[in-house]
């Protein structure tokens, strides 16, 4: 007897997501033993000037619908006035909130996966300033969207702003501790050769994560800011200052929620260096990279950093594929996962929190704690 659905799954791309859906899509239809694509064509034309309308191409009456959304993608363009334009953050938003229009409330249900939330890093107000995240979320909300699935929320207490709205934050914690070590060799979990350090206070939340699965050390990087000034948006930083155990003669993963120039990470990562770190990795769930890749190239052939994991849920540079000092870390099964389990009305409890996945995985390490690859 087949599994009771929530209502037929209906998987929507939004532009700049069609390879990743296309593999979620591959794995939905193997799991469910079908030919038939879960994806359901959709699209945002364009007049000359700009404006945009949401066209879909099926019935969605009675689906159970997921929207995947990757709103930091600038890689998409379109043509405005003869000139290409590449697509911001609040044009994709737009277009996301056109698709739910064009939806116009048939669907049974809604669910949105948005791996980087839009705004959030304007989660909060300290001034006489907008909360952007707060707003989109309550407009989705609004507009009848049931649940909205991230990953690694700059600060989930934003889902404060829908109290009665579903929220979920997902970390890839498992799949980045999988990918280090199938790339790095003669990794060790021993607390005296390797520690998790949080870039700053913001950050220990995921840190502390990791060290009490990991039952490793942890250590933080307070930065000092002049809060005088505003550049490029924010009170620049100072000085870093560490705190925590000794790092020499040790491995230091370095977690963080994203890498925007990398200006900072890498100047924690000289830091912990001259403190006699050993191999220095990164881990970042979303690689943005606004400043380019020298500043990366550089720290790697100077021996800073070993290597930057990030994942594959927001748009990369197509530079990076060829970077010996990156990795990808692949998260189209977990979504997929998380799509499958969701359909089927089932909590998604142990995907959220995936420690004994990871003690498991760990376990399979040789005697000494050190898996030699």
């Amino acid at each position: 007897m087949s599994e009771e659905l929530f209502g037929p799954l209906s998987v929507i791309s939004m532009r700049g997501c069609e390879d990743f859906c296309a593999a979620v899509d591959k794995y939905l239809k193997r799991w469910r033993e079908t030919n038939k694509s879960f994806i359901v064509p959709a699209e945002c034309p364009r007049f000359g000037t700009g404006e945009a309308k949401g066209l879909l191409h099926e019935s969605l009456r009675g689906h159970d619908v997921y929207i995947i959304s990757d709103v930091f993608n600038h890689g998409v363009t379109y043509k405005m006035y003869g000139q290409e334009v590449p697509m911001s953050p609040d044009e994709h938003f737009s277009d996301l909130k056109r698709i739910i229009g064009a939806i116009a409330g048939k669907a049974r249900r809604v669910s949105v996966i948005m791996p980087m939330l839009y705004e959030g890093r304007q989660h909060k107000r300290s001034s006489r300033e907008s909360l952007d995240c707060a707003i989109m979320l309550q407009e989705l909300h609004n507009m009848g969207v049931s649940n909205i699935i991230t990953f690694d929320a700059h600060d989930a207490r934003v889902q404060n702003a829908i109290p009665l709205g579903g929220f979920d934050n997902v970390q890839a914690t498992y799949q980045m501790i999988k990918a280090l070590v199938k790339n790095e060799k003669n990794i060790s979990f021993n607390k005296d050769d390797i520690m998790i350090v949080s870039p700053d206070e913001g950050g220990m939340h995921r840190c502390m994560y990791y060290s009490s699965v990991l039952k490793l050390d942890l250590g933080m990087f307070y930065k000092r800011r002049n809060y005088s000034v505003i550049v490029d948006g924010r009170n620049p930083i100072e000085a870093h200052e560490y705190l925590g155990r000794s790092v020499k003669d040790k491995d230091v993963i370095i977690v963080d929620d994203m890498i925007s120039s990398g200006d900072s990470v890498i100047e924690i990562a000289k830091k912990l260096k001259e403190r006699g770190a050993r191999r220095i990795f990164v881990f970042a769930t979303f690689g943005l990279f606004v400043a380019g890749l020298e500043v990366f190239d550089k720290a790697y052939e100077e021996g800073i950093l070993t290597r930057v994991y990030t994942t594959n849920l927001i748009y990369r540079i197509p530079e990076l594929s060829s970077r010996k000092w990156y990795v990808e870390v692949n998260m189209c099964k977990y979504i997929s996962l998380i799509i499958d389990t969701l359909n089927k009305d089932h909590t998604i409890s142990g995907l959220l929190s995936p420690a004994d996945r990871i003690h498991t995985f760990i376990e399979k390490k040789t005697a000494d704690g050190t898996i030699k690859n």
